[in-house]
């Protein structure tokens, strides 16, 4: 089943399958459009679909998406891809763009300002993986829907 962009239709009946991405056009309002479709994905799949979210998955969901698609933006020219979809009991947070160098996180230092969004997505993360594609590279970290160790409780 092709993912269905929220307010177009239904997500995927299959808690496996349930996704949906978007396509960002880079500007400065696209990382706003991607928080506000990270929220308004794991909310309807909580409120219709009675898929555990917690609140603390929400937030770090959001903050996720966020920092990866400003590095995007930051670093690639052009669109930015987002696609998010649960596996299991997380959420993948999926993020596309041109640039196919690959992120390298710095060493923590408190007295540097700026530079700290991938320490924060790994940090946050239960997995995280960047790789290359055949044009830029996909950067994917998984989070847990349900607070506790492994998504549970």
């Amino acid at each position: 089943m092709e993912p269905v962009p929220l307010g177009e239709g239904p997500i995927a009946p299959n808690p496996e399958r349930f996704q949906v991405s978007a396509a960002l056009d880079g500007g400065g309002a696209c990382i706003a459009r991607a928080r506000h479709l990270a929220a308004e994905f794991l909310t309807r799949l909580r409120d219709e679909h009675g898929v555990p979210v917690s609140a603390r998955a929400l937030d770090l969901t959001q903050l996720v998406v966020s920092e990866l698609v400003t590095n995007a933006r930051k670093y690639a020219p052009g669109p930015v891809l987002l696609d998010l979809r649960v596996v299991g009991t997380a959420v993948e947070v999926a993020v596309w763009d041109s640039d196919p160098v690959l992120p390298v996180a710095r060493t923590a230092d408190p007295k540097r300002v700026g530079q700290h969004g991938l320490e924060i997505v790994m940090a946050v993360a239960e997995g995280f993986e960047a790789r290359r594609e055949p044009v830029g590279k996909r950067i994917t970290a998984r989070i847990a829907l349900r607070d506790g160790k492994g998504g549970e409780g």
